[in-house]
């Protein structure tokens, strides 16, 4: 993977990006996605934010020997703190990183949303923590895709301003997605059942008030998935 060649998982978050937004990507690694995104003609202007100082400096090398530093401001700092109301920030994307990560950097910096109209989120695990976060924060999501690329298996969800109502199912599974039922989708939950069924039977060997919560808790969670299979 390059600036010039993202991988699957990338190129889709990419494909959302609406043409000549201003983009912030936050936790930008080495910049490749921003910089895709201007070599493709999509963007001309975005901000690179990353937090930790080795790939902080990788995405400033990166911008700089793609000469793309008039296009691309890579800043240092947590999450939204990157981001200023001068910077006129439409859409931000943030990739590659657990669901309540994510969730937590937009409650965060949510005082830093009032310009944006889109969130392009990529959760690799617990996209339900999203989810809930957009509810609370009336985001709903627009679009949902699922994706398996080097036998891992990722979601991502696309927010606009909104209300937006979800029952327990479609918080766990997704709104869309559960609609769509896909190969991948299927091999997911299927993946995630086995996992839960595993579990309770372990569970089931052993006594205790705590126990039984979490058994209870995973048989409710097994009962969803399996509706939407």
């Amino acid at each position: 993977m390059n600036a010039k060649k993202l991988s699957e998982r990338l190129k889709t978050v990419a494909s959302f990006v609406k043409v000549n937004t201003i983009l912030a990507d936050i936790g930008s690694d080495h910049a490749y996605l921003p910089c895709f995104l201007v070599h493709e003609g999509v963007i001309t202007k975005a901000i690179a934010g990353e937090v930790v100082k080795g790939p902080f400096e990788s995405a400033k090398k990166q911008v700089i020997s793609e000469g793309l530093q008039n296009n691309i401001d890579v800043r240092f700092g947590n999450g939204l703190e990157v981001i200023s109301d001068v910077d006129n920030v439409q859409t931000v994307t943030i990739a590659g990183m657990g669901g309540p990560l994510i969730a937590s950097i937009l409650e965060s910096g949510k005082d830093k949303l009032s310009k944006v109209d889109t969130l392009i989120l990529q959760p690799n695990i617990h996209a339900k923590a999203i989810r809930e976060w957009a509810i609370q924060e009336q985001w709903k999501i627009e679009q949902e895709v699922i994706l398996e690329e080097h036998d891992k298996i990722y979601e991502i969800l696309v927010l606009k301003k909104g209300i937006m109502k979800l029952s327990e199912k479609e918080l766990l599974v997704g709104p869309i997605l559960s609609k769509e039922k896909s190969p991948i989708y299927q091999k997911k939950w299927n993946n995630e059942l086995n996992e839960w069924l595993r579990i309770v039977n372990e569970l089931n060997k052993i006594q205790g008030t705590e126990v039984h919560q979490k058994k209870e808790e995973l048989e409710y969670k097994i009962a969803l998935v399996k509706e939407t299979l």
